[in-house]
């Protein structure tokens, strides 16, 4: 029910951008974020979106770097990510969840819609 798109190999330096659809529903209402896959590491947050759109949230090391957006009228989701470093390569999974807190949407649990994980490779 969330198709990414994006995503591809850049050099170190370089900007890309993903997209997030919703498809067969709307997920108004619902918190989302982006997190990503680093090598054979866990899960980890990346950027979060309240479900109102008024707050953003993001991992240190992106912040200032990455954006993340919604677009309501297509119920896309996007993370743009400018200044890209290597540690950035990993597989960025979106995700949309109802019952997500301020407290809880740095972890994976509470988001229930997740997408297929695209590769994002930076190369130095």
């Amino acid at each position: 029910q969330l198709v990414q798109s994006g995503g591809g190999s850049v050099q170190a330096g370089g900007s890309l951008r993903l997209s997030c659809a919703a498809s067969e529903r709307s997920f108004n209402g619902y918190a989302e974020a982006w997190f990503r896959r680093v090598q054979d590491k866990e899960r980890e947050f990346v950027a979060a979106l309240s479900w109102n759109g008024g707050r953003t949230y993001f991992k240190d090391s992106v912040k200032g770097r990455f954006t993340i957006s919604r677009d309501n009228t297509t119920n896309t989701l996007y993370l743009q990510m400018n200044s890209l470093t290597p540690e950035d390569t990993g597989i960025y999974f979106c995700a949309a969840g109802k019952e997500v807190t301020r407290s809880t949407m740095r972890t994976a649990p509470p988001y229930d819609y997740w997408g297929q994980g695209t590769q994002v490779t930076v190369s130095s």
